[in-house]
């Protein structure tokens, strides 16, 4: 038997279910990810046929997406966690925002980055000083990430961006290792994909809540 190259992603021995055990799939299979307007993530398999959907959950929370299946039924509600040095994101199931439904969190490393470099851990484990549980690092801009098995080597998903597709920009491809929750993977790029695309965060017109008190403080100073 030809022996496996030392840099080759080694499969995982037993499932990871983190958002739930019906997203693993027993084999390394890929999901293609397109971007449509209004910030709408499609994520199907090679046949075409969609397996997941990410959307803004409303046009007030701009930074708040939303994990759905097929039918537009909620899975996880990805949220973020104002006023936090370094870009915290929490998951929680369904349209949930109490803690006992949080699956996980992610952090960015460090507050000024210029890689991507996030860790997540499991909702479980918050309150201990383990180490992460899976790690996205790479360039999301240059279409290369990689999740790893929190600060092993141990390849569980890896971002593929088509250089050679005119609207390369709006689609690519992640290859998935088998036993790997495939949904906790496509809600982590949903969220690298708010936090590494400025405009992802902006919202339909509607101003923020600080800019409409400041300007009704101005008007208000000006009329007296």
């Amino acid at each position: 038997m030809m022996a496996q190259p030392s840099d080759a992603p080694q499969p995982l021995l037993t499932p990871f279910a983190v958002i739930g055990p019906q997203f693993i799939v027993p084999q390394s299979h890929q999901v293609i990810v397109e971007k449509y307007p209004c910030k709408n993530l499609v994520i199907t398999d090679i046949n075409h046929r969609v397996l997941l959907k990410v959307k803004p959950y409303n046009k007030r929370l701009h930074c708040h997406r939303v994990l759905l299946d097929p039918n537009d039924n909620p899975i996880a509600m990805l949220r973020e966690k104002k006023l936090t040095m370094h870009g915290r994101w929490n998951a929680f199931r369904g349209e949930s925002k109490a803690s006992s439904d949080m699956i996980f969190t992610t952090n960015t490393e460090h507050m000024i980055q210029f890689k991507t470099n996030i860790s997540m851990k499991l909702a479980n484990k918050m309150s201990n000083d383990d180490d992460c549980d899976l790690r996205i690092k790479g360039s999301w801009s240059k279409g290369n990430c990689t999740i790893y098995m929190g600060d092993s080597s141990i390849v569980v998903a890896e971002m593929h961006k088509p250089q050679k597709l005119k609207y390369a920009n709006d689609k690519f491809t992640v290859t998935i290792q088998a036993n790997m929750d495939y949904a906790c993977v496509v809600a982590l790029l949903a969220i690298v994909d708010v936090m590494e695309n400025p405009d992802a965060k902006q919202g339909s017109g509607v101003p923020p809540e600080g800019v409409v008190n400041a300007i009704g403080a101005v008007l208000t100073a000006a009329s007296s």
